[in-house]
């Protein structure tokens, strides 16, 4: 004899709806853009454009340092030595990266600035794009030579090929840490500040916001 199952049965079963999956979103464009690389590599022409090109504010973070201490890097250096000028460089970056609001800028960083674990490891716990400017060192090396002619200043570097080279190769390996390396050797500063908007997928600004205005 059957038996009736104790379960009971729907006599109208609902029937399934497939959810659609989530659509896909794309990656947010980032509005900052830290340029890293050693002396001569074009952080600050390269930066400058690229700020004009987006209509983004820029800033050289040797700047900030100079208006927070009341002098120039070159006084910091002589007067208090290296390491003062490290911590004020790590505090500079540290208020900028707390100040920033959304306001879409590009920030050059000193050649040593990334040489520094501190400061390294505050951009990679920001999550902020990092883009390294590279040259032969040759090529670096009379960049900052006819800099040096046509501002003329001298920097202690320049004296010494063999310390310039030694030290561009030990930075070298902390700057090629970060995912995006961008050749400036033989480039115009255009080329390479659309090779930067190209490759990072940044988009103009409708409206710049000066640093310090209320918005």
């Amino acid at each position: 004899m059957n038996q009736r199952s104790a379960k009971t049965v729907a006599a109208n079963p609902r029937p399934r709806v497939r959810s659609n999956p989530p659509a896909r979103r794309n990656p947010p464009v980032p509005e900052v853009v830290f340029l890293i690389g050693f002396m001569g590599a074009g952080k600050t022409s390269v930066g400058r454009a690229l700020g004009e090109r987006l209509n983004w504010i820029f800033e050289d973070l040797d700047d900030r340092i100079e208006r927070r201490e009341r002098r120039t890097i070159a006084q910091i250096f002589r007067e208090s030595g290296e390491a003062a000028f490290r911590r004020a460089e790590h505090s500079a970056l540290q208020e900028l990266l707390d100040g920033l609001h959304g306001q879409p800028r590009i920030v050059a960083l000193g050649g040593g600035a990334y040489a520094q674990p501190e400061n390294s490891a505050l951009l990679q716990a920001a999550g902020v794009p990092i883009v390294f400017l590279d040259a032969p060192v040759e090529e670096l090396w009379e960049r900052c030579c006819e800099q040096a002619n046509t501002a003329g200043t001298q920097r202690p570097l320049l004296r010494d090929p063999d310390q310039f080279r030694r030290l561009y190769d030990t930075r070298r390996r902390k700057y090629a840490e970060v995912p995006v390396t961008i050749s400036t050797a033989g480039r115009t500063v255009p080329e390479v500040a659309a090779d930067i908007a190209g490759r990072l997928g940044l988009k103009r600004a409708e409206m710049q916001v000066e640093q310090g205005e209320v918005e």
